[in-house]
């Protein structure tokens, strides 16, 4: 496979995974109901972001159009640790309690005991960040 298909291949990942991971934020507050709480909020801020971003480099066969889009997916992550450490450390669920009309302590849902909304979130993230570490590889060749 040459480079630039590599590359195309690896844009459209990453766009997916931005477009899953928005569409997935999307169903729990407009389908289930859940109302974001302030840090969801600023995750989705910088993920929603990241559809148009890699979408437009991917159309436009551009690498150098995405590089904001690991800009807010690093940053993204961080905030989605975060979050989750509010929901699972014992230590810092307190300081989650006071987060707005919506606590960042609750969990919504909770699958296999640990897996949350700011767990999906932040995998999303980590994706989005390795894919672009391995799109930059690549194109350095």
């Amino acid at each position: 496979m040459n480079e630039s298909k590599r590359s195309e291949t690896i844009l459209l990942l990453i766009w997916t995974q931005a477009v899953l991971a928005t569409l997935g934020s999307l169903f729990y507050s407009e389908i289930m109901g859940y109302i974001p709480c302030e840090l969801c909020w600023v995750q989705r801020i910088l993920m929603y972001p990241l559809v148009i971003i890699y979408g437009v480099a991917l159309w436009k066969k551009n690498i150098q159009i995405a590089i904001p889009g690991i800009i807010f997916s690093v940053i993204g992550m961080g905030v989605s640790i975060y979050h989750y450490a509010l929901q699972k450390v014992p230590a810092l669920h307190e300081a989650g309690a006071a987060c707005g009309n919506v606590p960042c302590n609750m969990q919504y849902v909770n699958y296999f005991g640990f897996i949350t909304i700011p767990f999906l979130a932040g995998t999303a993230f980590m994706v989005i960040t390795v894919l672009h570490i391995f799109l930059w590889k690549y194109s350095r060749r």
